[in-house]
C-alpha cells in the first residue's frame, strides 16, 4: 500500500470496527506519509514556540471543519451532498461530504499564487508589493478584465474539471446540492456567483466561523476578511485527543 521505503515514512491506524461488508473483517484505517511531511510541520510549530502533540491528515481536518458551516447547508448537510472547494496558496483541495462525511477528495496544483505572480507580471511588482495590491487594491483600471476575469475563469475551470471527476469516480455519484467555495480566493467579489452560474449549483462563500461568538478583543472586519482561509485550521482546532 505504500510505495516508499518504511524508513522514510510516518504511519498511524485505528481499528475502526467490523466492516459492514463482511462480518468476518474488520476495517482499519491506515494513514501514511513522508516522514519529511510532517518534519516540516513540527519545525513550523517550533519555531512559533510550541510543541506539536499530534500531527493530523488535512483530509480530517477539512471533515471536522465543515462541522462549522451547517448553517450554510440545505437541510444542515443532513442527507445532502456538499462540495467544499478550498483554494490554497498554490495548491487546492475538492472534496465532497455526503451526511457530513467526506466521500470523495482530490488535491491539484492550482491556488491564489497564481494571481500574485501574474499581478507580479503585468504591472512589474515584487511578490510583496503584488500580494498586498491583490487584498488592498489599487490595481490600474484594466486589472479586472485583464488580470482578474482570466483567473477567475481558471476557478471555475478547475471546479468544473473536478465535478466531472467525482461524478465519473463511481457509480451511485449524485450532483452537489451546494459548492461552499474556501480559501483566499473565495474572497474575491462575486467569484461565488460567477461559479455558480458556470457549473449550474447554486455556490457560496464558506464561512466556518459565522456560527461563532467572536471576543471583544479581535478585530471583528479582519477576523471575518480571513475566515474562509481558516479552514483547515478550524479542523485541528477542533480536533480531539486523548492525553
Amino acid at each position: 500500500y505504500i510505495p516508499f521505503p518504511m524508513d522514510e515514512v510516518s504511519y498511524d491506524f485505528e481499528v475502526l470496527g467490523p466492516s459492514e461488508k463482511d462480518n468476518d473483517t474488520i476495517d482499519v484505517l491506515l494513514v501514511a506519509t513522508r516522514t519529511e511531511n510532517v518534519e516540516q510541520r513540527q519545525a513550523a510549530v517550533r519555531a512559533a514556540g510550541l510543541t506539536a502533540k499530534i500531527v493530523d491528515v488535512e483530509a480530517f481536518a477539512l471533515e471536522n471543519a465543515c462541522k462549522l458551516m451547517v448553517h450554510q447547508m440545505p437541510d444542515g448537510g443532513i442527507d445532502r451532498t456538499i462540495a467544499v472547494v478550498d483554494f490554497g496558496a498554490s495548491s487546492t483541495t475538492f472534496s465532497v461530504l455526503r451526511n457530513l462525511k467526506v466521500v470523495y477528495t482530490r488535491d491539484f496544483s492550482f491556488g491564489g499564487q497564481q494571481l500574485t505572480e501574474e499581478i507580479m507580471r503585468t504591472y512589474g511588482l515584487s511578490m510583496e508589493e503584488a500580494g498586498r495590491a491583490k487584498k488592498e487594491g489599487g490595481l490600474p483600471g484594466n486589472y479586472q478584465g485583464e488580470v482578474l476575469d482570466p483567473f477567475i475563469d481558471d476557478m471555475t475551470q478547475q471546479v468544473s474539471r473536478s465535478l466531472q471527476f467525482y461524478l465519473a469516480s463511481g457509480s451511485g455519484r449524485e450532483q452537489p446540492a451546494k459548492i461552499l467555495i474556501c480559501g483566499g480566493c473565495a474572497n474575491i467579489p462575486g467569484v461565488a456567483d460567477v461559479i455558480a452560474s458556470r457549473v449550474g449549483i447554486a455556490a457560496e462563500r464558506g464561512d466556518p466561523l459565522g456560527g461563532m461568538k467572536l471576543s471583544s478583543r479581535s478585530k471583528a472586519q479582519a477576523v471575518s476578511k480571513d475566515a474562509t482561509a481558516l479552514l483547515t485550521a478550524c479542523g485541528l482546532a477542533l480536533r480531539s485527543f486523548d492525553d
